[in-house]
């Protein structure tokens, strides 16, 4: 106890020990209220009294017992100093006991210090009500039964009223209609434990001014106590600016983000436009370098056309004449042998020039699309034997083709696009094959698949050749010196693609050439 005395208190704060007489403890501010040096000094004084002038024995006797019954008690008392004036003090007297001890804890106030702080209590109150009075919130201060008890400026101005005409009314006036009915309520769920908290925290809040508008409000709670009784203070802001601000800012943000899918939707308009443009420019770019490209493809055609027509129809023709000529020659009977000799060359030149002559229509069908695959059943043996057999004519000095055909299942095919296709093969085969060599062809089915192979032991190809083998009129330099229009194995990869099939070509210079082609296979009727 001496520690807290000792330590807290601001004014003269003592133990007094009415056994003894005096103080046993008495804090600084104490010993410095009453002039002494030290607290020892104070307790060693002879002079057992503070009052001046000291209490008579029944005087103090008398205090003695009130204080006791009442457990306290407060006088107005002169008191002495040690050294200096005597001054006037309150004084409080608390009675108490400490192990059966009967112990006075004296308190005193100088009558200066309590006008100062009556001072000090006066300005506080004059502060809190111009704060209270100037406030540009609304603040009404109500009783626990809900009756308005201070009401500042503002309130008045927000509900229409005198501040003074609401004294006294509940609090429910100024709540709309609708939501009175359960203000009551919500005012006793509130007293029954009281919170500093905001108001309508899960829905919108309304004020009724005198005239019955109603205008939103944002309202906070809270409370205090005064002689153990509750008072609820609601401040209360009138939002109706705000929320007007706010409905203008949504207006500018939606008309600002319409504006804006506006300028955005012209953006994209624009750019679908001008992409749709350059679109169609790069299109026609396109189609333009495409034109330029067959142009120069045409011209180049019509370049090989040309150079191959004019050697090509010029060289059995010659034959043709000449041979007509030697005819003429041979007008006896015993020189038949030498006319028939003779004739037989302009029939190989006439069927040079015809295949010629089907090579192009072939060529002129299968661009307009006028030629299609007509599957039939067929026996691939006896084709490739007959095909074969076609081509003696063609047969080289000590030539010979080699052929073998392994095919158990019946084939349904298109006959005549096949044979083409072998005859083709076979003669280039010979053609760019020396004497004393052999052609070799190999057929035979799996897995639904008819494969045949013509190898021969021939001049070979190049590999730069060999990109543009099945090019129109095309002809490797290495075999520009032999008969041949450019179209043969354009024409043989135009017929596999009418039939589903493809073509594969190994070769290179010097090593002969192999051609295999692989066709589908469907079931026969």
């Amino acid at each position: 106890m001496a520690n807290f005395l000792y330590a807290h208190s601001g004014e003269m704060a003592g133990i007094y020990d009415p056994g003894l007489g005096w103080f046993t403890h008495v804090n600084p501010a104490g010993v410095q209220l009453l002039g002494y040096p030290s607290e020892e000094a104070l307790l060693a004084d002879p002079n057992h009294s503070l009052r001046v002038p000291p209490w008579t024995p029944d005087q103090w006797q008398q205090l003695y017992d009130q204080t006791r019954r009442a457990g306290h008690h407060e006088l107005e008392a002169d008191i002495r100093r040690h050294v200096g004036e005597p001054f006037r003090a309150h004084v409080k007297l608390t009675y108490c006991e400490v192990g059966g001890r009967a112990l006075l804890l004296v308190g005193l106030t100088e009558h200066n210090r309590l006008q100062q702080a009556e001072r000090a209590l006066a300005h506080s109150v004059r502060r809190f009500e111009a704060v209270f009075t100037n406030a540009t919130l609304g603040i009404i201060v109500c009783d626990q039964p809900g009756r308005m008890v201070s009401v500042n400026a503002r309130a008045g101005q927000l509900f229409g009223y005198a501040p003074a005409e609401l004294l006294g009314l509940p609090i429910e006036l100024l709540v709309p209609q609708a939501a009175g009915r359960h203000h009551a309520q919500l005012r006793a769920s509130y007293n029954a434990d009281p919170q500093v908290r905001n108001m309508g925290h899960d829905r919108p809040l309304q004020g009724q001014r005198r005239d019955g508008s109603v205008f939103p409000v944002e309202a906070s709670l809270s409370y205090f106590h005064l002689d153990e009784e509750l008072y609820v203070v609601a401040y209360i802001l009138d939002l109706s600016a705000k929320q007007a601000a706010e409905q203008e800012l949504r207006t500018q943000h939606q008309r600002v983000a319409r504006l804006n899918a506006e300028l955005e939707q012209r953006v994209i308009d624009r750019t679908n436009a001008l992409l749709l443009t350059l679109e169609q420019l790069e299109k026609r770019g396109d189609e333009l370098a495409l034109a330029l490209q067959a142009e120069q493809q045409l011209g180049e055609l019509k370049s090989r056309f040309v150079s191959m027509a004019s050697h090509e129809f010029r060289t059995p023709l010659t034959a043709v004449l000449s041979s007509a000529d030697l005819i003429e020659e041979f007008p006896g009977g015993h020189q038949q042998s030498q006319r028939l000799k003779y004739v037989d060359h302009i029939r190989t030149s006439v069927q040079h020039l015809n295949t010629i002559l089907e090579e192009f229509l072939s060529v002129g069908r299968l661009e307009e699309g006028k030629m299609e695959a007509n599957p039939a059943n067929l026996n691939l043996d006896e084709l490739v034997r007959d095909t074969v057999a076609d081509m003696h004519s063609l047969l080289k000095a000590g030539q010979t083709i080699d052929w073998q055909v392994e095919c158990p299942i019946p084939v349904r095919l298109d006959a005549s696009l096949l044979r083409k296709i072998l005859m083709n093969l076979l003669s280039n085969a010979l053609k760019y094959s020396g004497e004393n060599s052999v052609v070799t062809v190999r057929a035979g089915c799996e897995l639904k698949e008819l494969t045949i192979t013509v190898q021969d032991q021939g001049i070979g190809i190049s590999p730069e050749d060999q990109a543009h083998l099945f090019e129109q009129f095309f002809r490797a330099p290495s075999v520009i010196t032999e008969p041949g229009t450019g179209l043969g194995l354009y024409i043989i990869a135009k017929y596999l693609e009418l039939m589903g099939g493809t073509i594969n070509l190994q070769s290179a210079p010097g090593q002969g050439t192999t051609v295999t082609i692989a066709l589908p296979l469907t079931t026969p009727d």
